[in-house]
């Protein structure tokens, strides 16, 4: 019984208390909190659910608790329920019930911890859309791991994701790295506000070598010749970095296309018509602080040139035309104006604000010796995510990303996560479901299976710690969905890691080499392979590799 299945029956066992009272039922809460005490000697887990109802029915708290405690204690599934403190209701499971909790990860295997929570979203999740002037950074490389691992956790809880990268192939930045690549060509000096980096001249010596007598073209077809070529060959290697990462998108969506599409003119006609769009001093302005913006917004400028925000309008809109009923936004820590923006963006082309989320992550360190590593060896002036690779691989890289709440800044001690050790979270994850599969090997030459265990012989404390941990993964799951934190799989993985390993270390699972197969080894197995399941199951949310051997 994991706890959404004790909680659930909680909430039943209450409707049947308070209707005996003649009390009504509608005060429940749609789900019951359902914890597990600090102190383990005060049970499995407990509920405060009658402290909750107390007032709204008039009833005396620990009254309503020793009563919703007695009649939870007639359940089969429940081996003691008792009152404690000012109402607190502390649960022991019955063992059998505890044991399902096995059988049901093995049964569901792959599938444990998915659910259909959010099959009515259809989601839009962008993510990294990284300007085509440069490598990925360190933040985009940071979207990149976490926006994956949240578009995974949301397919897990039953929505229909797209992702999507947002391609900045419009606007100033471009001709800042079409200018620059050009000065590399003619061996002058990197413009003022260009862009440096050993890519640059890189790329310029391609394009050079590709067409050796740009310099006899007309300037604007030489400058478009460079913004084309170089576009297309940072892009290449933006999407090389990604794939190799482990991420890769359903849709690659160019900005230039609204403008190319006319999806910008029909947006500014959109507002104008529904008098969203008014002019003053030359310029349209969006009533944007109608719906919730800090100011109203210029979308066509006073020189009838489009700003950035008419590119945002109509991509919005686009979003939800397309179908989508949620557009996640994942943003860089600059961008915090662009949530009420987008919000109120939405809001004016008619569509729900509600459906529109921005998370904003904070940036990326890396620390080597104490000190902040602050030079790309291609780049120039930016870490990597191609640096950050290569220093601690891509399952380190990955996992290091993702661990954290994106709210905080976070500092990567790339000797700690090259390292292979215990203190290295990934390793010590990792070497928890390779240690799980040596013993499946071993068990398979000792003749041991999981067929039909008798789960009810888990009664070790150890044991009961490691079942209670595993029951937890599908709230874990569900709460990483609900929050946009899917850091969440990862903290619970390192948590179950640590509850396998300390199993491990008291309770033998497997008999010894001249003893018989007795039905403790096979009850232990199979929560072994359950522990192997729900470890790789969670490595998977996070894109991270569960290796056999290590």
């Amino acid at each position: 019984m994991t706890p959404a299945d004790l909680a659930q029956l909680i909430k039943n066992t209450a409707v049947e208390v308070l209707s005996f009272y003649g009390q009504d039922t509608s005060v429940l809460p749609d789900v019951v909190t359902v914890e597990r005490p600090r102190n383990p000697e005060h049970g499995d887990y407990a509920t405060n659910l009658a402290l909750q109802l107390a007032n709204k029915v008039g009833m005396n708290p620990r009254e309503l608790g020793q009563s919703l405690a007695e009649a939870l204690s007639k359940n089969e599934a429940i081996a003691t329920a008792e009152i404690a403190g000012p109402g607190f209701i502390n649960i022991r499971l019955a063992a059998e019930a505890q044991g399902k909790i096995v059988a049901d990860i093995l049964t569901a295997a792959e599938k444990f911890g998915h659910s259909n929570r959010y099959q009515d979203k259809v989601v839009n999740l962008e993510f990294v859309s990284a300007n085509p002037t440069g490598p990925i950074h360190l933040g985009g490389a940071r979207w990149a791991a976490v926006g994956d691992s949240l578009g995974r956790v949301l397919a897990a809880s039953g929505a229909q994701v797209t992702r999507e990268y947002y391609f900045n192939d419009h606007g100033r930045q471009i001709d800042r790295f079409t200018n620059s690549l050009i000065a590399a060509a003619q061996g002058l000096p990197t413009p003022e506000d260009g862009y440096g980096g050993a890519y640059i001249q890189e790329y310029a010596a391609a394009i050079v070598e590709k067409h050796p007598h740009f310099s006899d073209l007309p300037e604007a077809e030489m400058h478009e010749l460079f913004r084309a070529e170089g576009v297309a060959m940072m892009f290449g290697h933006i999407k090389e970095s990604l794939h190799e990462f482990g991420v890769d998108f359903d849709v690659y969506f160019h900005e230039n296309s609204l403008f190319e599409s006319g999806a910008v003119d029909r947006a500014v006609e959109k507002l104008k018509d529904n008098g969203n769009l008014y002019q003053h001093d030359g310029a349209w302005w969006l009533r944007s602080s109608n719906y919730g913006d800090d100011k109203d917004r210029v979308v066509i400028k006073s020189d009838g040139d489009a700003a950035y925000i008419a590119g945002d309008i109509a991509y919005v809109a686009d979003k939800f035309d397309r179908g989508h009923n949620l557009a996640i936004y994942m943003l860089g820590a600059d961008h915090h104006g662009y949530i009420s923006r987008l919000r109120a963006a939405a809001a004016a082309m008619g569509y729900d604000p509600e459906h529109v989320e921005v998370l904003i992550g904070q940036m990326v360190n890396l620390v080597r010796g104490g000190e902040t590593v602050k030079m790309s060896k291609r780049a120039g002036t930016v870490i990597t995510l191609d640096d950050l690779v290569e220093a601690i691989g891509i399952d380190g890289a990955r996992y290091s990303l993702a661990r954290s709440s994106v709210d905080s800044t976070l500092d990567i001690d790339l000797a700690l996560w090259a390292s292979q050790s215990s203190d290295n979270p990934v390793y010590y994850v990792q070497y928890g479901h390779a240690r799980l599969c040596s013993v499946a090997r071993k068990a398979a030459d000792a003749g041991v299976s999981v067929d039909n265990p008798d789960l009810s012989l888990l009664t070790h404390e150890r044991e009961g710690d490691l079942i209670r941990t595993l029951g937890e993964f599908p709230s874990v799951v569900n709460a990483a969905a609900q929050l946009r934190e899917p850091h969440r799989i990862a903290r619970y993985a390192e948590e179950l890691a640590g509850t396998f390993h300390r199993f491990y270390d008291v309770c033998q699972i497997l008999p010894k080499q001249d003893e018989e197969i007795q039905p403790i080894h096979t009850a232990r197995f199979a929560l072994a392979m359950a522990s192997r399941q729900v470890l790789a199951n969670a490595l998977g949310l996070l894109g991270v590799t569960a290796p056999e051997r290590m």
